[in-house]
């Protein structure tokens, strides 16, 4: 028998203390990342840094996670029951991100990434990989 995505999650969670009040739900964080690598492939790959971290879910528990980390610019007006998938993090470590929800009681529950490559310069065997990463947090 199959379960679904929140059933699943449900089964997985941890309970923590004080999580009564809190409500249930999802969150996704995700990231563009992009990095040059040359065409021996042994030296070191030059990265860039991640320049934005987007944030989708319920206006109500991103404003609750975040808090003032928490970029509304690109959708100030958005009620709290409503969703969105325009918000960003005012920082660029993942860890952070990871860090807050884990304090507000989410779990990781899936993650996925994307990849492309394309060559950097005609003249040369350089290729840029870009990748998008998504990680969905659940809280019961």
């Amino acid at each position: 028998a199959t379960r679904s995505l929140g059933s699943a999650a449900a089964a997985t969670a941890l309970p923590s203390a004080g999580t009564e009040g809190r409500r249930a739900g999802f969150i996704t964080i995700g990231y563009r990342g992009s990095y040059t690598l040359g065409r021996d492939s042994q030296t070191d790959a030059k990265f860039r840094r991640v320049a934005r971290i987007m944030v989708c879910g319920k206006t109500s528990l991103a404003k609750e996670v975040f808090g003032d980390t928490l970029n509304e610019s690109r959708d100030p007006d958005r009620p709290p029951e409503r969703y969105t998938s325009r918000y960003y993090l005012k920082f660029t470590f993942l860890e952070q991100a990871f860090d807050k929800l884990a304090d507000a009681g989410f779990h990781m529950v899936a993650c996925n990434s994307t990849g492309t490559c394309a060559f950097a310069h005609e003249q040369t065997d350089d290729r840029i990989w870009t990748s998008y990463t998504e990680y969905v947090f659940y809280r019961e």
